[in-house]
């Protein structure tokens, strides 16, 4: 996480990994998306639950606005120095700045999360499609691969040998 070094790089950070969105999305998000009290936040139209780690990493990106543009009008969630005085959304460049060239992208971290919710549920294309609100081919494309890697993870594993069979009972005797 060092190269989130800022609450708003930690912030676009979490939401990509936890909840798979997208920068687009995350720049688009609007104050009005998040709901404390109901524990959700809004991210391309789907309601999302909000858990521990991403509810703490909005409370330190709105504590770190408030002290820096306590004045501001712009109904975005994220804002910096240049959007702070007018009401459109940060850009995807700077959103996603602090992670070029870096292995983990917010859009890989999107990817592998979904990708994790159907290795954990089971390829289901509706399922993923419900949770992340994703277009049928979309979400019928990621189960595929999901359930390829599944059936290739386990043509591979071969369990290791457990310590009863490896010679702790006699060969039976001929009779």
């Amino acid at each position: 996480m060092s190269a989130a070094g800022t609450p708003a790089a930690r912030l676009a950070l979490i939401l990509a990994a936890v909840h798979a969105a997208r920068s687009k999305d995350i720049g688009e998000l609007r104050l009005t998306d998040l709901d404390l009290g109901r524990q959700q936040l809004v991210i391309a139209g789907r309601a999302r639950p909000l858990d521990e780690l991403t509810r703490q990493a909005l409370l330190d990106w709105l504590d770190h606005r408030r002290e820096r543009w306590p004045d501001t009008a712009n109904p975005h969630l994220l804002i910096n120095r240049l959007t702070a005085v007018k009401t459109s959304p940060v850009s995807r460049v700077w959103i996603t700045r602090a992670f070029c060239g870096l292995d983990a992208t917010l859009e890989r971290l999107h990817t592998d999360r979904q990708l994790e919710e159907l290795l954990v549920h089971g390829p289901d294309p509706l399922h993923l499609a419900a949770v992340f609100g994703l277009h049928a081919n979309t979400a019928i494309r990621y189960a595929n691969a999901a359930r390829q890697l599944r059936e290739t993870t386990a043509e591979q594993y071969d369990p290791p040998s457990s310590p009863r069979t490896q010679g702790s009972t006699p060969d039976p005797k001929p009779v």
